[in-house]
C-alpha cells in the first residue's frame, strides 16, 4: 500500500469537503503511520460509550440469570444475546438512585441523583454521565454527542406524577437545569451528521435538497481522487462505507416520499407498529455511521420514553406496553410482558452484530465500545427501583472482561456503576450524583 511504500499517511480526521456536506472517513489502513517510522506508532483503539435504554420495566422473572461469575446460564430475555455472551457482563442487585415514579427511572439512569423537581415546571438534575464524556471526547469529534429517541420529545407539560416530561423523554443532562432533547427524526440526524442545511427553516431545508439529491453527489470528485491515493483494501473500505451511506440516504428519501401517500379509511392503532423496525433499522444505522466515522464517541438512545404505549402485535403483544407493564403480577401478563422485553434485545443483538462486523483498530467496533442496557425499573408494577436490569456490553477498548454474572448483596446505587465507567473511558471522578463510592466490575486478583 501507499503508506508502506512512502511513509506517508492520511490524517484520522480526513473530511472530505462538498456542497453544503462534509464526508468524514471511517478508519482506514493509511491512517496507521508507516512501520518502523521513526517517532511515530500504531494509534490506540477510540474507546466509545452508548447507552441503549428500555422503558417500563422488566419482567424479572425471565430476565435474572441464575448461577454467577462465568457459570450462568442466559433466561429466556437474554437468550438473544448469546453470540455476545463473552462480551457481556450482567449486574444483578443494584438499585436506582431516585425512582418510585417514571421520572425517576430515566432521570437518574446517567445522573445518578437522588430527587429530581416536585413540580411540572421546576426542572432540577444534574449533570449525566454522557455530558460528562461529550465534554471530554467532544474536542476530538466533530460532535460532542447524540441524543436519540423513537419518540418524539415533550420538553413541557406534566407525564409522571405531575412532574416535567423531560423527565421521561432523555437521560441526557448538560447541567442541572439543562435537560437535552433527544431527536427522533432520521432526516435531522442525517443532516446532523453529513449535511449542513444552512438554515433551520423548513422551506429552506427542503429548497436545498431539492437542488442537492444526494449528500454524496458533491463528493464524489474528491472520492474517486482519494482512491487513487490508497491500498486496495482501503478503496474497499469506503466503497462499503459510501454505498452504506448511501444506502441510508435512500430510505430516508423513501420514508419521506411515502409520508404524503393517500392511504385507505380504517382506524389507526396507537403508535406504529408497521414501520416501528424500519425506523429502528435507520436509528441504529445512522449510529453505526456515527461511530464508524468518529464523528462522535458517545451516544445516548432509547428505544422508547418511560410510560411508552407503544403495542407490539407483531409479537402477539398487542397491549399498550406500559398499562401492560403494571401486570399486579399475574403470570399470564408477566409472560406477555416479558415477549417485549426479549423482543427488545432481538433487536439490541442486531444492532451488535452490526458493530462487530465493521472493522476498527485492533479490532471491531463492538470491542473498542463499552455500551450500558436496561432500564431504570425492575419490577414494573410497582416502578421497583431494587435489582435494576443491567448489562454492559463491548469489549470496552480492553477495559472490560466479559462473560460473567456480577451480583452485589449490598445493593449498591447505579450511581456506583456510573463512576466505575467514567474511570474505564478515562475519565476519572471522586463522585457523581449520589454514589458512595466506585463499584467493582473486574475480577479479583486471585479468583
Amino acid at each position: 500500500m501507499l503508506r508502506i511504500l512512502t511513509g506517508k499517511t492520511l490524517p484520522r480526521r480526513t473530511l472530505l469537503k462538498g456542497v453544503g456536506a462534509s464526508l468524514a472517513l471511517p478508519f482506514l489502513d493509511a491512517m496507521f503511520p508507516a512501520f518502523g517510522l521513526r517517532g511515530q506508532s500504531v494509534p490506540k483503539p477510540v474507546h466509545r460509550f452508548q447507552t441503549f435504554y428500555v422503558p417500563n420495566g422488566m419482567a424479572m422473572e425471565y430476565w435474572s440469570p441464575t448461577g454467577e461469575g462465568p457459570d450462568f446460564a442466559l433466561t429466556p430475555i437474554l437468550e438473544p444475546l448469546a453470540p455476545f455472551k463473552d462480551q457481556m457482563l450482567v449486574l444483578s442487585g443494584l438499585r436506582a438512585n431516585w425512582v418510585q415514579i417514571h421520572a425517576g427511572a430515566s432521570g437518574s439512569f446517567l445522573t445518578g441523583i437522588p430527587q429530581g423537581g416536585r413540580t411540572e415546571t421546576e426542572i432540577i438534575a444534574d449533570v449525566s454521565m454522557d455530558q460528562l464524556l461529550a465534554r471530554k471526547f467532544g474536542q476530538e469529534t466533530q460532535l460532542a454527542s447524540l441524543e436519540l429517541s423513537m419518540d418524539a420529545s415533550a420538553n413541557a407539560g406534566a407525564c409522571s406524577s405531575n412532574l416535567s416530561c423531560v423527565y421521561t423523554h432523555t437521560l441526557s443532562w448538560r447541567g442541572p437545569t439543562q435537560p437535552l432533547p433527544t431527536e427522533y427524526n432520521p432526516r435531522v440526524v442525517f443532516e446532523r451528521l453529513f449535511g449542513d442545511t444552512g438554515s433551520t427553516d423548513r422551506a429552506a431545508r427542503e429548497a436545498r435538497l431539492r437542488q442537492q439529491s444526494s449528500i454524496l453527489d458533491s463528493v464524489t470528485d474528491k472520492i474517486g481522487a482519494l482512491s487513487r491515493k490508497i491500498g486496495a483494501q482501503d478503496q474497499i473500505k469506503v466503497e462499503q462505507y459510501t454505498e452504506a451511506l448511501r444506502d441510508v440516504e435512500r430510505r430516508i428519501q423513501k420514508a419521506e416520499e411515502q409520508i404524503d401517500i393517500e392511504l385507505p379509511n380504517f382506524e389507526q392503532p396507537e403508535g406504529a407498529p408497521p414501520v416501528f423496525e424500519d425506523h429502528l433499522e435507520l436509528m441504529m444505522d445512522l449510529k453505526l455511521l456515527a461511530l464508524q466515522a468518529d464523528l462522535t464517541r458517545v451516544i445516548t438512545f432509547m428505544i422508547g420514553k418511560e410510560q411508552s404505549p407503544r403495542p407490539y402485535p407483531q409479537i402477539d403483544v398487542p397491549d399498550a406496553h406500559h398499562p401492560l407493564s403494571h401486570h399486579n403480577n399475574q403470570p399470564e401478563l408477566v409472560e406477555r410482558m416479558s415477549r417485549i422485553n426479549r423482543y427488545h434485545t432481538q433487536l439490541f443483538s442486531q444492532y451488535l452484530t452490526k458493530l462487530r462486523d465493521t472493522p476498527d483498530v485492533d479490532g471491531n467496533l463492538l470491542d473498542n465500545m463499552t455500551i450500558l442496557y436496561g432500564s431504570g425499573i425492575s419490577n414494573s408494577t410497582r416502578h421497583s427501583g431494587q435489582n435494576l436490569p443491567l448489562l454492559v456490553m463491548g469489549g470496552g477498548a480492553g477495559t472490560l472482561q466479559g462473560g460473567r454474572h456480577l451480583t452485589y448483596s449490598d445493593e449498591p446505587g447505579m450511581a456506583n456503576l456510573l463512576v466505575t465507567l467514567l474511570d474505564k473511558l478515562g475519565l476519572p471522578v471522586d463522585a457523581h450524583g449520589a454514589s458512595t463510592g466506585a463499584l467493582q466490575l473486574d475480577p479479583l486478583p486471585g479468583v
